[in-house]
Parts: C-alpha cells; sequence; structure tokens
C-alpha cells in the first residue's frame, strides 16, 4: 500500500513540475514573418435590424473604436419582406413590394435606418444581397414561419426569383441608391456579396445553377450602378471531404472562370470569393470540448479549392463566416456544446484559429482578407443566456476584448517560436487535445512591438497555467529605456461574465451593478505599465499564463 501511495505521489509530483516548466517564446524583431493583416477586424449577424437599437448603434461604435483600419459588417435579410422588426435568424427591410398590377414599389425606409447606423459608427457594408422579396419569390407562401423550423417547413424568402431580370433591377436600384445617399466615394469601399450559404438545406431552396444565374443578374445589376463595385461569393459552408460545400464552391469558381454572364453575355465578374470555416464544440464526459481542427481544415480545404483556378490565385479570399460553430442564435441554455461562449475560452480559442489562418494562408500562398466573426448582440435576451454574441444587453464579453488587443498589434509579423504550441500540422490531424497550445503572435512597427500570448486547449476544464519567459530581441541598440504594458483576458480581467456570476448572476442589475459590468467588460491592464531597460537589444519577461487566458504584450519606444 505505501509502495501505491508513494507512486502516486511521485506521479502528482511529476505532473506538477511538468505543469510548471517554463515555455519559452523567443520573438525577434529583425526576422519578418509577414505581412499582419488585419483579417480579425470583420463582423456579421442575422438580425440586420438589430444594428438600429440602442445597443446595437453602441456595440458599431466600439467595432469602429477597436481597430486602427476600416471595420467590415455583414448582415442577413437586407432585402427581405416585412416590417423590419428583428427576431432569432430574421429581420426584413420591405425594400421591395409589387402594386396590384405588378409594378414594383420601393421602400427605402428600413434599408437607410440600417445603412445609417453603419454610417455614424464608421464602419463599411459587406452588403449581402440577399433574401429574397415576396414579390420576387416563385414560392412566396409561407414567406416567413420563424425559427427554428420543423421538418419539411420552407420559407418563401429563401427560393429562387420568378424573373431574374426584376431581381437584377433590384440590385441596381439599391446600388444605385446606396450611391446617391453615401456618396460614390463611400461607396466604392465596399464589398457586395450575393446570397449566403446556397449549398444549404435552410438559406437556399434553389439548385446550383439558379444560384449561378441569381449571382450573374445580382452583380449585373450592381455593376450598372457602380461599375467597380467589388463584387463575390458564393459564401458556401465549410468546405471538406463531406457534404457538397467543395464541390459547390468548385463549380462556381469554375462557373466565373470559363463561362458567360447568362445575364450580359459577357466575363462574369468576381472581385473576391467568399466561403465559411466552422469549429465543431461537444460535450465530453460533461464538459465541453472544442473542435479547432474543423475550423482550420475548412480553410485548409477552401484554400487548396482556389489555388485550382490560377486565374483567381490572388484574388482576396473573405471568411464571410469563421466561428466555433455555426448556430450564433443557439443559446448555451437550450445547446450545452455553446457554454463555450461566455468565458475565456472563446477568446483563445479565436486567437489560436487566427494565427493557424494566417499560416495556413501562408502555405497556400493565398490573399486572405478577413475572417469575419459572426455575433453582435440580441436585443431583450437573458444576460449571459450564451449566444454567440459580443456583448450582452449592452454589457461586453471577453471576446470583445480579443478584438481589442488585435487591434493594438500593427505593422509586419515577426518571428515568434514557442516551445509549447502545438503545430498547425498536429492541429490539423488532432486538434488541440493532448498537451495544451501555448502560442504566441508577434508584431513589429517603427517604435514598437506587440506579442499576443495565449494558452488554448480544446477541453474545458480545470487545468494548471504555465509560466512562459518571454524574449523579445533585436530592439534597436540606440533605445535605452521602453515601456511596458501587459493586457489580460481570463476569470479575472477583461472578463463581465465573472463579474456578474460574483453578483449573483442578477438578470434585473442595478444601475451601480450594471455600471460594474460595463467596467469589468472593457479590456484591462494586468499590472502597471512599467519601464525597462533593454540589455544589448533584448528584453526577458516572465508570464503567468492561466489556461484559457490571453496576454498581449505591448512595447513602445521614442521612433526615429
Amino acid at each position: 500500500m505505501r509502495r501505491y501511495l508513494f507512486l502516486f505521489s511521485l506521479l502528482l509530483v511529476t505532473s506538477f513540475c511538468r505543469a510548471q516548466t517554463a515555455v519559452r517564446v523567443d520573438v525577434d524583431l529583425a526576422k519578418p514573418a509577414g505581412t499582419f493583416k488585419p483579417i480579425y477586424s470583420w463582423f456579421g449577424y442575422d438580425e440586420s435590424g438589430y444594428t438600429t437599437t440602442q445597443n446595437g448603434q453602441a456595440l458599431l461604435a466600439q467595432l469602429h473604436d477597436l481597430s486602427p483600419v476600416p471595420v467590415y459588417v455583414r448582415a442577413h435579410f437586407l432585402l427581405a419582406t416585412g416590417d423590419g422588426k428583428p427576431d432569432l435568424k430574421w429581420s426584413s427591410s420591405n425594400v421591395y413590394t409589387e402594386d396590384a398590377n405588378g409594378n414594383p414599389i420601393y421602400s427605402w425606409t428600413i434599408l437607410d435606418q440600417i445603412f445609417d447606423a453603419y454610417a455614424a459608427a464608421h464602419v463599411r457594408p459587406m452588403v449581402e444581397l440577399g433574401f429574397m422579396p415576396k414579390a420576387l419569390s416563385t414560392h412566396p407562401d409561407p414567406y416567413h414561419i420563424g425559427w427554428p423550423l420543423k421538418p419539411g417547413e420552407e420559407e418563401g424568402w429563401s427560393f429562387p426569383p420568378k424573373d431574374y431580370k426584376r431581381w437584377q433591377e433590384l440590385n441596381r436600384q439599391v446600388a444605385a441608391h446606396m450611391v446617391e445617399r453615401y456618396g460614390k466615394e463611400a461607396v466604392s469601399t465596399w464589398y457586395w456579396e450575393v446570397w449566403n450559404e446556397p449549398d444549404g438545406k435552410y438559406y437556399w431552396k434553389g439548385t446550383e445553377d439558379e444560384y449561378n444565374k441569381l449571382y450573374d443578374y445580382a452583380v449585373a445589376g450592381v455593376r450598372q450602378a457602380i461599375p467597380d463595385a467589388r463584387v463575390g461569393g458564393p459564401a458556401t459552408t465549410g468546405p471538406g471531404p463531406q457534404g457538397k460545400a467543395s464541390e459547390y464552391l468548385r463549380a462556381f469558381l469554375a462557373h466565373c472562370a470559363t463561362n458567360k454572364s447568362l445575364a450580359t453575355g459577357g466575363p462574369i465578374p468576381l472581385d473576391f470569393i467568399s466561403f465559411h470555416v466552422k469549429g465543431r464544440p461537444n460535450v465530453v464526459d460533461g464538459h465541453v470540448q472544442m473542435g479547432l481542427d474543423h475550423e482550420l481544415n475548412n480553410a485548409a480545404d477552401g484554400f487548396a479549392i482556389v489555388r485550382q483556378f490560377p486565374k483567381f490565385q490572388r484574388l482576396p479570399i473573405i471568411l464571410s463566416e469563421a466561428d466555433p460553430e455555426g448556430c450564433a442564435a443557439c443559446s448555451a441554455r437550450l445547446y450545452p456544446p455553446n457554454a463555450y461562449r461566455n468565458g475565456p475560452l472563446y477568446p483563445s480559442y479565436t486567437a489560436a484559429a487566427m494565427k493557424g489562418l494566417l499560416e495556413l494562408a501562408d502555405r497556400e500562398r493565398v490573399n486572405l482578407l478577413g475572417m469575419l466573426t459572426w455575433a453582435f448582440e440580441f436585443e431583450g435576451k437573458p444576460y449571459f443566456d450564451g449566444y454567440r454574441t459580443l456583448a450582452t444587453n449592452g454589457v461586453d464579453k471577453p471576446v470583445l476584448n480579443f478584438f481589442r488587443m488585435a487591434g493594438l498589434m500593427r505593422g509586419n509579423r515577426v518571428a515568434a517560436v514557442s516551445n509549447g504550441a502545438a503545430p498547425l500540422d498536429s492541429i490539423l490531424a488532432h486538434s488541440v487535445r493532448q498537451d495544451p497550445d501555448i502560442d504566441a503572435l508577434a508584431t513589429s512597427s517603427n517604435g514598437e512591438a506587440a506579442v499576443l500570448l495565449w494558452n488554448y486547449h480544446d477541453d474545458d476544464v480545470a487545468a494548471p497555467g504555465a509560466p512562459v519567459t518571454v524574449s523579445i530581441k533585436s530592439i534597436p541598440l540606440s533605445v535605452h529605456r521602453l515601456l511596458l504594458q501587459q493586457y489580460r483576458i481570463d476569470d479575472h480581467h477583461s472578463n463581465a461574465y465573472t463579474a456578474w456570476k460574483e453578483m449573483g448572476s442578477p438578470q434585473n442589475p442595478t444601475p451601480e451593478q450594471y455600471a460594474q459590468l460595463q467596467a469589468a467588460g472593457q479590456l484591462q491592464l494586468f499590472d502597471s505599465p512599467r519601464w525597462i531597460t533593454p540589455e544589448s537589444g533584448e528584453i526577458k519577461l516572465d508570464v503567468q499564463l492561466p489556461r484559457m487566458g490571453l496576454s498581449l504584450l505591448r512595447v513602445t519606444w521614442p521612433a526615429n
């Protein structure tokens, strides 16, 4: 018995020592690792009607403020028929109806309110051209039933148009109105995407050929009003060996590369390629287990398909939904695998995913422009109910602070090597199920550098943190003092969810509690800023990084 107790104690000590073995991260500002594209600055949501709510407008302003570069916003249901009131996976603008004689009637009131909110917040639209107005649908009744649908139910907004010329004219009218209202210069910076997930079962009830026709006529209409408009698609679901998403994407690109436009008879415009990539969380042994490998494999397969078309290899790719899973409107209360959404697991996953996507784009030599986070906010829902959102009732969630961290990184990527990182090929094959992924992404610009650290694991279980030693080399020798700021996301920093639970999880917080929650939701420093003296152009920093925690180390010095 004593022997077994001794062996058990030895195992505990060995496990503890391994947990405490310092991870080393070596950053070299003199070794370039590629450009740092702000692929993080893209967001979207189903319910376009939430754009104009008080909380929606406040969140848009925060999205603008987190990034030094333009933020793009994509939303569903911009062309759907209805009164404009949003619901789960539903919105409408009533932009197109017809009179008793079948003549088109265009109404801009609701659409203007949405786009005016974008303009007021100084964010740029990624205009999703969908969904089908009732008067144009080949299957108008029932037009809207409500989500979730029962088996066999279909809604009229998801069907092809009965008249493709009228569909073209609708898109021309929308584009022309936007130019008139917001100006050619502003509108020239937008992206125009045709529909959403035409290969899936929910958003499109037409065939693949009908989608290609829908695309041709939509872009023809937009280009009539804006000859240099940036148009693209097909916004398909995640490519992979199962399902038809890969073949759908490949066939669409072949259509654009080799066919003539069904609308004009000329070449088919394609200025960017879009598709979606998603993870796959589950509940395993009573806890959430994420599926980072699924999202990154979606991207790898999609990038490989794009490379099959030399004509399109350098076109921008926008992952117009890039998320841990596929249903923002499915709350964790009803769907337990979504319990990752309120705490630091969501931002740590997103950090690991961002680096993986950047590495895959480098490997496949494709032009990745954006990884669009499909998360916004839902009005009138309980606090922290586990929707995939950036804020809950005006209180920012930890994931929003990841994007604030990313917005503090600029310049070019530089070498950041961690001996605790999970290699990309290992993540693609096995996800992060054994040792954690303790990794880094670093950037450098004139007079500053930033190192983003994370301690990620697929399994949402309690585990020891990790001591991390960070070395930053090749600081200019002329720099004798630099300022260090460390920002942190974990259970106790930049985390309104923990603050809310410590209050007793109130669903009707007092004004004082609400103010405390809003403050807790902001990006916070881990400790006081401090001045450091480099030695031979190098500094060394020790960071204790909790499981699922993130730190941003930002150093600045007077620029030359």
